[in-house]
């Protein structure tokens, strides 16, 4: 059972992952956009007696959903099949809903395909190089040091407070100096630390590398080749989609990220992620600072958590208020939730209530 302050922890990471989620409440209201091309396809389905899970099981977690009031979605898909897919609280299978902070690893997404086309060197190239525009009018900020692998594995150094800085990174005038201005508290490429001003710098250097701004690039390079023909993305004050949250996806496009990256980055047979890429973003590159049960040894990949549950490994995109993200390759089974934000009260118990509902849901599945 979780003890006490597992419950604590998990409180101060709903939090922190809320960080990633106030600009969508302090911002303007966020227009849907359809994606051009977008193949006119939807998951086959079927039932999960057929593809291997308890189909008891199954239907009881389904209804144990209905007892979260803040839970709008639970889709199940299993080889390839949609096997579960219930809304919750009046939303329906078209409804826009929010991931929150797993927007991280859509972003993580987009930068192993600028990588794989030559648009960016590596994980080893520094923000100074990526931004030197930017990092010139501030040639000492410790964020200049970093390199893309310090951000992408959480290992920044860099000192931020989701309590405070979250909201002034979601309304601030210029995002990329308030994350240059960010002093070090630690050495680079230590200790894993939850930052989203870091990791929203991925926006201008994905724009500055690819040449239009990241939702553009994901409505062409990932977006149109999974099928997935609208969203919502709300931007900063400079007009930058925000790379650490605020992306909106149906649950049913959502779901779409983890199997794609557990078939090895491809869809329908075609290579959208590189594959080269997908096993080093999905593996752990150290201990993650955040509990997470019953998943256990919680670690990070690049903008990707990654765990264990019964001894099977899982991986998932976690956002504010039980977003998830998830697959399991062992079983080839991925989970996609969406939920309502919490007050900050009621996080604790929400985000464990997610976990707890994944966690029987994969547990169906042998």
């Amino acid at each position: 059972m979780p003890s006490r302050r597992d419950f604590l922890m998990t409180a101060g990471a709903a939090a922190a992952l809320c960080a990633g989620c106030g600009s969508t409440r302090t911002g303007p209201v966020t227009q849907p956009v359809d994606v051009p091309g977008a193949a006119a396809w939807d998951w086959p389905v079927g039932t999960p007696q057929a593809e291997g899970m308890d189909a008891t099981a199954v239907a009881r977690t389904l209804d144990a959903g209905a007892d979260l009031r803040a839970l709008r979605s639970l889709l199940v898909v299993r080889h390839g099949v949609l096997v579960a897919e219930r809304y919750y609280g009046g939303a329906s299978a078209d409804d826009l809903l929010g991931i929150q902070s797993v927007t991280k690893s859509v972003s993580s997404m987009l930068v192993g395909q600028a990588i794989s086309a030559g648009k960016i060197g590596g994980v080893s190239a520094t923000v100074r190089e990526l931004l030197p525009e930017a990092t010139a009018r501030i040639p000492d900020a410790p964020a200049a040091r970093l390199t893309l692998a310090h951000v992408l594995t959480g290992r920044t150094g860099l000192r931020y407070d989701w309590s405070t800085d979250g909201r002034a990174l979601a309304t601030s005038a210029d995002p990329v100096r308030f994350a240059l201005d960010l002093p070090a508290d630690q050495p680079a490429g230590t200790a894993w630390s939850y930052n989203d001003a870091a990791v929203h710098l991925l926006s201008p250097i994905l724009q500055r590398a690819q040449g239009m701004d990241i939702a553009a690039l994901a409505t062409r390079d990932l977006f149109a080749p999974l099928g997935i023909r609208r969203y919502a993305w709300s931007r900063d004050r400079t007009g930058l989609p925000f790379a650490h949250g605020a992306l909106q996806l149906r649950t049913r496009d959502l779901v779409k990220l983890p199997w794609t990256m557990l078939d090895g980055g491809r869809w329908q047979g075609r290579q959208v992620i590189p594959a080269a890429w997908v096993p080093d973003s999905l593996r752990r590159h150290g201990p993650a600072g955040w509990p997470a049960p019953p998943i256990t040894d919680v670690g990070y990949g690049y903008l990707w958590f990654n765990g264990t549950l019964d001894g099977r490994p899982l991986i998932w995109g976690w956002g504010y208020g039980g977003q998830f993200a998830l697959l399991a390759p062992s079983l080839r089974l991925a989970v996609a939730t969406a939920a309502v934000p919490p007050p900050v009260a009621e996080l604790a118990n929400q985000t464990q209530a997610m976990f707890a509902l994944v966690a029987q849901m994969v547990r169906a599945a042998g």
